[in-house]
Parts: structure tokens; C-alpha cells; sequence
């Protein structure tokens, strides 16, 4: 003898009902929360877009710690050994006009890097000695280092700045002068960093 409860209906379309009220009830109760937004980026991204890309164009290996607007954000500006092909006497990085945030040459610093990967994030291995002034309208950063930098490891310029408060894509072009008696620059390439 099969022992009904009160509740429990007699049919089965009554135990279907009774399912799909549960079902819709369960739902309600199991809706999916939103994300909250990325915080960080820690590396670029795999797709970059840009309008006028042309082979003069070298995209550049960077770390943003954040890309929120107004936000206090690290970027470690990298140069690979891959990058360059000569030591570098002096290092100018030109920074867009529109990248409205305050650059101080007390928060920028050069360093030997250890390259992070799927387990581990990049770092400064060492701070290199140099000297780094910035121009009065925020759009050249001049790194002059103690001893040339070496063409065999992994070397950024780390500027800790907040975020600008436009969003945008704001492209940061390297030049570097090499040792020898003509003071020329040349480009090394870029880094294209995104504000969300």
C-alpha cells in the first residue's frame, strides 16, 4: 500500500505541475549575479586593433596593474633582448598629450626584470641606477642610466601614476640612443595601453 501525503498530488500531470513550480521557484531564487568588473589586466591583450597599422609599427611587451579611470595603476614598460639589437646610453619613452595623468619623475624608476608567465607575475629583479627627468608638459620621459643598459636581459621603466580620467587607447613610442659618437635615436616600438 502506498502511503500518499497530503500535498502530493494523484496524477501525473498534477506531479509535473508541481515540478514546474518548483523549477520556476528554484529559478528565481538561482539567478546568475553579475561579475564584477576586472580589476586588473595584468598582461595586453591578444588582440589589438589599430587603423593605420603599417610595418614601421613594433608592439611592445607591458604590465598594467589596473585600467580603471582614476585609478592608482603600475606599468612596467618592457624591452626584451628581442627588442633591441644594441646597448642603450639613453632611453625616451614620448607619452600622448591626451594621457592626462601626473607623471612624476619620483614614481618611475628603471629595473631588471624576471618575466612572469602562466604561474608567476613579472618583478623587479633589480633597480638600475639613472637618472629620469620628465618634461614640463608631461610628454617625454628621459631615462639616462648610469651605465648603458645591455642587450642580454629583460629591462622596463616602472611608472606608478593614477589612471587618467578619459578612457582611451594611449600609445606610448620608444627611442633609444646607442653608445657611439653619433647621438642618434631610433625607434624600438610601442606600447598600446587601453583605459576602461
Amino acid at each position: 500500500m502506498t502511503r500518499r501525503f497530503p500535498f502530493m498530488p494523484r496524477s501525473t500531470a498534477g506531479i509535473a505541475a508541481l515540478i514546474s513550480c518548483g523549477a520556476i521557484g528554484t529559478s528565481a531564487l538561482l539567478q546568475p549575479l553579475a561579475a564584477p568588473p576586472a580589476s586588473a589586466q595584468n598582461t595586453p591583450s591578444l588582440l589589438e586593433f589599430r587603423w593605420d597599422d603599417n610595418s614601421g609599427y613594433r608592439k611592445l611587451y607591458f604590465v598594467q596593474s589596473s585600467q580603471r579611470q582614476r585609478e592608482r595603476a603600475e606599468y612596467m614598460f618592457m624591452l626584451r633582448p628581442k627588442d633591441r639589437k644594441t646597448a642603450i646610453l639613453k632611453l625616451s619613452i614620448s607619452v600622448p598629450k591626451h594621457f592626462n595623468a601626473r607623471i612624476r619623475p619620483k614614481n618611475l624608476s628603471l629595473c631588471k626584470m624576471k618575466l612572469g608567465g602562466m604561474l608567476s607575475r613579472s618583478r623587479c629583479e633589480e633597480v638600475i641606477p639613472a637618472v629620469i627627468e620628465v618634461n614640463e608638459d608631461q610628454t617625454a620621459i628621459e631615462v639616462f642610466p648610469d651605465t648603458p643598459i645591455p642587450t642580454g636581459d629583460t629591462y622596463a621603466v616602472v611608472m606608478n601614476v593614477f589612471n587618467p580620467t578619459k578612457s582611451g587607447m594611449f600609445q606610448f613610442n620608444a627611442l633609444a640612443q646607442a653608445p657611439g659618437d653619433v647621438p642618434v635615436s631610433g625607434y624600438l616600438g610601442s606600447w598600446s595601453v587601453d583605459i576602461d
